[in-house]
């Protein structure tokens, strides 16, 4: 990527839960203010594999577990707001299934 740029990429976020593609996305920055932000899960067997200096150079690697969702204090606010009818969680749905 960086030889595309001659410089490298600012932000860079990955969906895929493939690490090379992680380490991909992590190693394409501009030195000194690169982002990327991984929000799929990869195998938890999996290591993600990178030169120290990625790091030290000033490249930022942030991660979303579920998209940083916590259930015991957000599920509240998500249940008073559906209650208020502000939230439309039946057109999700895609299918039913026996429970």
């Amino acid at each position: 990527m960086s030889e595309m740029t001659n410089i490298g990429v600012n932000r860079a976020v990955d969906c895929t839960c493939h690490v090379d593609a992680m380490i991909f996305a992590f190693e394409c920055f501009h030195d000194g203010w690169g982002v990327v932000r991984l929000v799929g899960v990869p195998h938890k067997e999996v290591a993600f594999n990178t030169h120290l200096m990625n790091f030290l150079s000033g490249k930022t690697l942030k991660g979303a577990f579920f998209g940083n969702y916590k259930p015991h204090t957000n599920l509240p606010d998500v249940v008073k707001i559906y209650a208020r009818k502000e939230l439309e969680l039946e057109k999700f749905i895609m299918h039913d299934g026996p429970f």
